[in-house]
């Protein structure tokens, strides 16, 4: 410890330039991880999607090179080169290199309107985490060229001697792997997810994907990649329909039941703010609702989400008394009566919002409520008005939903009672652990009670609780909160969790910061997965958001020569391990527990084929174990896939099968 008179202003440390961002980068980015890594894209494509929003751009072009090396590229005005009156050098480095410089700061004369990099650190972040960047300007027919290392140039602004037909902006960047020390490998699905999104939202704007990592070949000198024709995985997205198109994307599984989408976009002043939303109800009991401020998702919501549902729940209740839908003595709908079903999308454009944090994931600008209740509470009452038919088939779900919400009131209040005469006591078949630290605690919810039992003779007891299940759970998909809390194998599944279930759910209460999926590796065990995986999804998503949820990933052969054992987790696994035993593929047998000389393999069928020995060394033992974390990358693409694969109808679910037939891994 230093003493008090030590304190002074050397003890003060300045960072200089970008310093800040590489010692502290998850203050810019929010973390140094996968979801960190692709923020990087991001940042740079939104400059690029800002020029589109102002009408100055129509293509952007998002290729990840060998050695997932980015390169963005767009059609608009390219950055300024000339020189910066304050930095004294030309506007492009001082861009790259300079935190809050950029053309969001100086108004309609020098930059934007409306803008989505709004902090004006995108480019220089993403420069100062790279080991490499290349800005590239095509402008008034002359190229201009800068590299940097590690966000420092290695050179001035030049001017290259031939001339250019293209007008806009190239950036590439190489991420620094000792920054991203989990990895530095992009995933091109969620790519392609984020970046339709974002053609739905900008109407008229290409935007294309291309994923070269495994080509060969030299790279073309062309300005966009895409016209060279190269045979490398690429999606385009361009919607006219913009909002609407999206709606219908996401309701593409589902039955709408009302002809109708509604729509509505409209600016409300000189400023380029505006509002545009979009709905459609369709026969489901989820909500699926998007916000965005400036082309920027706010997974959180804000004020514009806050203004959609106040509008949505006084219009409708308002019609429906004034058209006898509903009698002026009965019980108004509710918020969540009025959900129920909904796919929407509200999206507001604000010439100076206030995020709430760096990634922007919650909108923190009162005056969008404002702007979204008068341009929404305006068009929503002419579409009721003009729209009778889908306003009473709204209504009737809605009334629906509310008969069923008290009986799921009723139903739940009726457990609790129960629960509190019993003094809330944990499942009769949960074998708990010792310690009451969350954070050092996890759950094996473990398919069968055979499986179950080795697990709880195998674990360590002071940390490790074991719950096992009786065959396959409900499908919540469909369901809801009455017949859930009336399936023992779910209530089980709660009660032991901690946190309660829908309005009472608080992931600040879950007992476990491990929640690990065990089911046996065959087809039965992959639909007991996906059947809690749904159960998460819908009623649990926060402990799939906050990183708690895993699947247990069991080996599926054990291979004895003498005393040596190895343990395969797949059929590779096992041919390699042959091999090295002097064993090829042409003296394997198709039995499954067979011995090949002195060598023995036995196929585990199940959890419960183990002892708890063999169980706890490979499946529970944290130092040799193989987890699998539960993400949700893509929250429509993942909306979809439950739709399709856990909803009432067929022809989807059957359509995706034949789809994708040649991928199963039949075990037969």
């Amino acid at each position: 410890m230093t003493k008090k008179d030590d304190y002074g202003a050397d003890a003060i440390s300045v960072l200089e330039g970008l310093e800040p961002v590489r010692k502290r980068p998850g203050m810019y980015i929010g973390s140094t991880g996968p979801d960190g890594l692709h923020t990087l894209v991001r940042e740079i494509f939104d400059n690029s999607r800002d020029e589109a929003m102002g009408g100055f751009a129509d293509r952007i072009e998002i290729a990840v090179l060998p050695n997932d090396t980015i390169r963005i590229v767009d059609n608009g005005r390219g950055i300024p080169v000339d020189k910066h009156k304050k930095t004294g050098v030309s506007a492009l480095e001082t861009i790259m290199t300079v935190l809050h410089a950029g053309g969001k700061f100086g108004g309609e004369e020098s930059g934007y309107k409306i803008s989505g990099g709004l902090h004006g650190v995108g480019a220089s972040v993403v420069n100062a985490l790279s080991t490499w960047t290349k800005a590239e300007v095509h402008k008034d027919g002359g190229i201009y060229i800068q590299e940097y290392e590690k966000g420092i140039p290695k050179y001035s602004v030049k001017k290259l001697k031939e001339k250019t037909k293209h007008h806009g902006t190239a950036i590439s960047f190489t991420a620094d792997p000792s920054i991203f020390k989990e990895g530095t490998k992009y995933n091109y699905k969620l790519l392609t997810s984020r970046f339709r999104g974002q053609a739905y939202l900008v109407k008229g704007v290409k935007i294309t994907i291309l994923d070269l990592r495994n080509y060969e070949g030299e790279i073309p000198n062309e300005y966009y990649l895409e016209d060279a024709n190269l045979p490398v995985d690429s999606e385009s997205f361009y919607f006219e329909g913009g909002l609407v198109s999206l709606v219908r994307f996401l309701n593409k599984h589902l039955k709408p039941i009302h002809k109708n989408i509604f729509h509505v976009e409209k600016k409300v002043n000189d400023n380029g703010e505006a509002v545009e939303i979009t709905f459609q109800y369709a026969d489901d009991i989820s909500s699926r609702i998007s916000s965005y401020a400036n082309n920027i998702p706010n997974p959180e919501g804000g004020y514009h989400l806050t203004g959609f549902k106040t509008v949505l729940t006084r219009a409708m209740n308002s019609y429906a008394k004034k058209n006898n839908i509903i009698k002026e003595k009965d019980e108004n709908l509710q918020g969540d009566d009025l959900l129920e079903g909904i796919t929407a999308v509200i999206s507001v454009h604000l010439a100076d919002p206030q995020f709430e944090g760096q990634t922007k994931t919650k909108l923190g600008s009162t005056e969008a409520k404002g702007m979204v209740e008068s341009v929404f509470g305006e068009a929503l009452n002419e579409f009721l008005e003009e729209n009778p038919d889908d306003a009473k088939n709204i209504l009737r779900k809605a009334i629906m939903a509310q008969k069923a919400r008290n009986a799921a009131k009723a139903a739940k209040d009726s457990v609790m009672r129960k629960g509190a005469l019993e003094g809330l006591s944990l499942p009769g078949k949960l074998a708990d652990c010792q310690s009451k630290n969350p954070s050092e605690s996890e759950v094996f919810i473990v398919e069968g009670d055979s499986a179950g039992g080795s697990a709880k003779q195998g674990r360590d007891r002071r940390t490790q609780a074991i719950l096992p299940l009786k065959g396959k759970i409900l499908n919540v998909e469909r369901a809801r909160i009455d017949r859930i809390l009336g399936s023992d194998e779910v209530r089980n599944i709660i009660t032991a969790l901690g946190t309660g279930v829908g309005d009472l759910f608080d992931v600040e209460k879950l007992r476990y910061h491990k929640i690990i999926l065990a089911a046996d590796a065959d087809v039965d065990g992959g639909h007991i997965v996906t059947l809690l995986l749904t159960l998460f999804y819908r009623y649990f998503k926060p402990v799939i958001e906050g990183g708690y949820l895993y699947i247990a990933n069991p080996p599926l052969y054990k291979i004895k020569k003498g005393k040596e054992e190895h343990y395969a987790f797949t059929d590779e696994e096992k041919h390699d391990i042959l091999l090295k035993m002097g064993v090829n593929d042409e003296e394997e047998s198709d039995d499954e527990n067979v011995s090949i000389g002195n060598i023995k393999i036995q196929r585990y069928k199940g959890l419960g084929e183990m002892n708890p020995e063999e169980l706890y060394e490979t499946t529970m033992d944290i130092n040799k174990r193989i987890l699998k974390q539960v993400t949700i990358e893509d929250g429509a693409m993942a909306d979809s896939i439950f739709d399709t694969l856990m909803g009432a109808d067929v022809a989807p679910r059957k359509s995706f099968i034949v789809a994708n037939a040649k991928m199963a891994d039949l075990d037969i």
